[in-house]
């Protein structure tokens, strides 16, 4: 189905953290932005979208998070990192099933949609009930299963081998790819690391894993092996692959600079990191050498949102305060993180309104307050706009969200099973 967006303010790059917003129509062909200009005819296309007080912009791109773990809400809230994870998270995320992990990401995925995210990278467990929610959902995922333990214990190899036919089963998929995702240097030995760099590069996949995170992963590496996390997976080889690091909050100047010189491309997730007390990213510095930043939301449990816009407020605005600069991560540089950088990241051919591109595009109600007036469109997205103002978005020239709306899934519906599955943490609130 062609569609043609017409007369819509629609925010174009002009390049790194520069935008300009254009009065224009917007034609949509075969799931690509086929074209943007003034002279495109309504018979372009067979649905004609009125794009008058709109604001169309590329839908947002989550780098990082743990959609399976959205009934897991508020559930695990003011602990310690250890307490939170190993006490808490872990413990409960063993007591839900495949159908829970399907509805409590379909859940997730509805959340993300409705505040203009349309693509998101997931880590660690149920796979196939994620792509499954995702697939109904209508939003692009990259799915990158959640790899422990070692090479010798069983575990680790059945866990390797699973992805790998994992990632066989959905290669014909238009929204689903897959990623490795070795866990963490504290879950995994060298040996598995390694090995699993090398299968990564041999097959050129994506590698996604956590790094950095606290200041514990930190000092119990350097007691371990006489280096940072960082130097580490520096010393296996992983960075010689395509990589993802989410988190990243404690990092050394000799850290970044092996970031940027392997081209790490690091997803931030500075609310979680905040609520976690495990500190704020070195965002200024991780810019200023170059490396590409992109923004997560982690999961519910540690967010507790997966609403990105509140990603994109916290990174400018939180870095502005850090740096104690009022002109440190422009709204527009923001902007990058949260669309084109991510894009790019996860090897996705969306992230901006081109031609040629994924017609992946979030249109936003003008008449909402974060836009009234619009005297500076790129601002208020940053630091006015909440995800209330999503009207429609579109993922791969198919309309998913309509008047605020999902074009299928209940989402009170659904909502109402994942409110059932938290009867079995009941025990955990005591």
């Amino acid at each position: 189905m062609d569609i043609l967006i017409k007369d819509v303010n629609a925010l174009l790059r002009k390049g790194r953290g520069s935008y300009a917003v254009e009065k224009t129509n917007i034609l949509i062909s075969g799931g690509k932005i086929e074209s943007i200009g003034e002279n495109i005819s309504v018979d372009s296309a067979n649905t004609v979208i009125d794009g008058g007080g709109k604001f169309a912009m590329p839908g947002l791109i989550n780098c990082h998070t743990h959609v399976y773990m959205t009934v897991l809400r508020s559930l695990a809230d003011d602990l310690p990192f250890g307490e939170w994870l190993f006490g808490r998270v872990m413990p409960n995320e063993e007591k839900l099933t495949s159908d829970d992990a399907y509805y409590s990401s379909l859940y997730g995925c509805l959340e993300m949609l409705s505040s203009g995210t349309t693509a998101f990278m997931e880590m660690h467990m149920f796979e196939g009930a994620v792509a499954r929610a995702a697939t109904d959902a209508g939003m692009r995922c990259v799915l990158s299963r959640g790899l422990t333990g070692t090479m010798t214990d069983g575990g680790g190899k059945r866990r390797l081998d699973e992805a790998t036919r994992e990632m066989r089963d959905y290669a014909g998929s238009e929204l689903i790819s897959f990623a490795f995702g070795p866990h963490a240097i504290y879950t995994t030995d060298p040996e598995y690391l390694k090995h699993i760099g090398e299968l990564a590069r041999k097959n050129d996949i994506l590698l996604n894993v956590h790094l950095s995170e606290s200041v514990t992963e930190v000092s119990d590496c350097i007691a371990k092996y006489g280096c940072t996390p960082v130097e580490y997976l520096e010393k296996l080889g992983i960075f010689e692959n395509r990589v993802i690091a989410a988190h990243c909050a404690n990092v050394t100047d000799n850290d970044i600079k092996i970031l940027a010189d392997n081209k790490v491309n690091v997803a931030l997730n500075i609310r979680s990191n905040m609520k976690l007390g495990n500190g704020i990213p070195p965002v200024a510095k991780l810019f200023d050498a170059g490396v590409n930043l992109c923004l997560g939301t982690d999961s519910a449990a540690s967010n507790n949102s997966l609403n990105l816009f509140n990603e994109l407020a916290a990174v400018t605005l939180i870095t502005k305060g850090v740096e104690r600069s009022p002109v440190k991560i422009t709204a527009g540089e923001a902007l990058d993180m949260a669309t084109f950088n991510g894009a790019r990241a996860l090897g996705l051919e969306s992230g901006e309104l081109a031609e040629g591109k994924n017609a992946d595009i979030v249109l936003l109600d003008l008449c909402r307050p974060a836009f009234v007036p619009a005297n500076d469109l790129v601002s208020s997205l940053a630091y006015c706009a909440n995800g209330s103002e999503v009207d429609a978005v579109i993922v791969g020239g198919k309309i998913v969200i309509k008047d605020g709306i999902h074009i299928s899934a209940d989402m009170r519906g659904v909502a109402g099973r994942v409110c059932a599955i938290t009867e079995k943490f009941e025990e955990s609130k005591q």
